[in-house]
C-alpha cells in the first residue's frame, strides 16, 4: 500500500490527499508532526526519506517521491484514470500554470518554516506576521481570480467540470487563507470553485479536521 508521510494542517500534504482520494487509491497516512519534538520532520529517520525535511513524501514499493506537485504527477502517470490533467497539451499547460501559481508563487512565502523564520529570527510580532501572510495571499489570489474568471476553460472547477490538479492545490490554499482571516470577498470565482469542491467526498475525506493526526 502507498504510504503518505503527512501533517494534517500542511496544505502541500492536503493537496496530495485530495489527489489520492480523487483517484480512489488506498494509502496509509504516516503522521509527521511539524511542531512537536522540535519538528519531527527534522528527525534523522525522516531525513532519510526526504532530505529537504518537508512534507509530504509518498513511498511506493519502498521508493520515496517528494514535492506535492511531483507526487501528483507521479500518481497521474502511474494511475492515469481518473485523470487529474486534461487530455490536450494546452489544457494541461493551463492547469499546471494554475497549480504552480499556488504551489510555487503563493504557498512558499507562507510556509511554516518561513513564518517561523519571521517570528524567531527576525523577531516579527504576530500582527506583522499575519500582515505578511495576507499580503502574499491577496497578491496571488488576485492573479488567480483573473486567470479563472476570464477564461472560457473555467467551469464548475478550475478547468472544466471535473476536479483536477489545480483544484487539489486551490482548496488547501483557501483553507489556509481562512485560518489567517484573509478577506476573500474579492475572489468570487475562487470561492465558488472551493464550494463545488468541498461538496465532493474526495475533498471531504482529505480535509485536515478528519485526519488521524488532527488536533
Amino acid at each position: 500500500m502507498l504510504q503518505l508521510y503527512t501533517y494534517f494542517r500542511s496544505s502541500a500534504s492536503y493537496r496530495v490527499r485530495i489527489a489520492l482520494h480523487l483517484k480512489g487509491l488506498p494509502f496509509e497516512s504516516v503522521p509527521i508532526h511539524l511542531l512537536k519534538d522540535g519538528g519531527q520532520q527534522h528527525n534523522a529517520s525522516y531525513q532519510r526519506i526526504n532530505p529537504a525535511e518537508l512534507v509530504p513524501a509518498l513511498v511506493d514499493d519502498g521508493k520515496a517521491v517528494t514535492q506535492s506537485l511531483a507526487i501528483m504527477e507521479y500518481l497521474e502517470e502511474t494511475h492515469p484514470t481518473p485523470a487529474l490533467l486534461p487530455s490536450d497539451a494546452l489544457g494541461r499547460a493551463r492547469v499546471r500554470a494554475l497549480a504552480q501559481t499556488i504551489a510555487c508563487e503563493i504557498h512558499p512565502l507562507n510556509n511554516l518554516r518561513v513564518l517561523q523564520y519571521l517570528e524567531r529570527d527576525l523577531k516579527v510580532d504576530e500582527a506583522t506576521k499575519a500582515t505578511w501572510y495576507r499580503h502574499w495571499i491577496t497578491l496571488g489570489f488576485t492573479a488567480l481570480e483573473s486567470m479563472l474568471a476570464n477564461s472560457a476553460e473555467t467551469g464548475t472547477f478550475c478547468h472544466g467540470n471535473t476536479p483536477g490538479l489545480a483544484d487539489c492545490c486551490l482548496v488547501p490554499q483557501v483553507a489556509n487563507s481562512r485560518r489567517f482571516a484573509t478577506p476573500l470577498e474579492a475572489f468570487p470565482t475562487i470561492r465558488r470553485i472551493e464550494e463545488a469542491c468541498l461538496a465532493l467526498p474526495a475533498f471531504q475525506q482529505a480535509a485536515p479536521a478528519v485526519q488521524v493526526d488532527a488536533e
